[in-house]
């Protein structure tokens, strides 16, 4: 009966400690929490955001761009506060300078380049990053399609940005 009693104190212990793990600690942690969580735009605040773009890129085709964006997406996450991987987060990359994200290690070149990022730095990086800066260390070859360059800016600028 004793070890059954030991078993149960145990148990009970273990699940007050697990519960703990949801809740936040203080008022202040809850709202660092509440901060981090990504807010999805609606398509209409998307549109707006693809509307700013100088021509062509106003108009471009959204859902196309991610279709084409999810070979990018082995290397690059989109979302406010999402990690770096093999190349940074591209969360506010519209009027970034290039070579400054946070905790990415870019090359000399990129630091270096004085690149400030719009929709025409933007095109020509995506159809040919070594074209643009010898010795970069993306990988990615390009893309040659100019619609499908200006649909991946659309939807970069859809989903980088935050809503107006």
């Amino acid at each position: 009966m004793l070890r059954n009693r030991r078993a149960l104190a145990l148990c009970l212990v273990a699940a007050s400690a697990l519960s703990a793990c949801n809740k936040p600690h203080s008022e202040s942690s809850a709202q660092e929490a509440s901060e981090h969580v990504p807010v999805e735009l609606t398509a209409a605040q998307k549109l707006a955001l693809v509307a700013e773009l100088p021509a062509p890129y106003s108009g471009g085709d959204i859902e196309h761009g991610k279709a084409v964006f999810m070979m990018c997406k082995t290397c690059h996450t989109l979302v406010e506060g999402g990690a770096n991987m093999t190349g940074p987060n591209l969360w506010g990359i519209f009027g970034r300078k290039a070579g400054t994200a946070k905790d990415f290690a870019y090359s000399d070149g990129l630091k270096a380049s004085g690149i400030t990022w719009d929709t025409a730095r933007m095109d020509s990086w995506i159809e040919n990053p070594r074209a643009v800066i010898a010795g970069t260390k993306m990988s990615f070859v390009g893309l040659k399609d100019a619609k499908d360059r200006i649909d991946v800016i659309a939807y970069l600028k859809s989903e980088t940005s935050p809503a107006k």
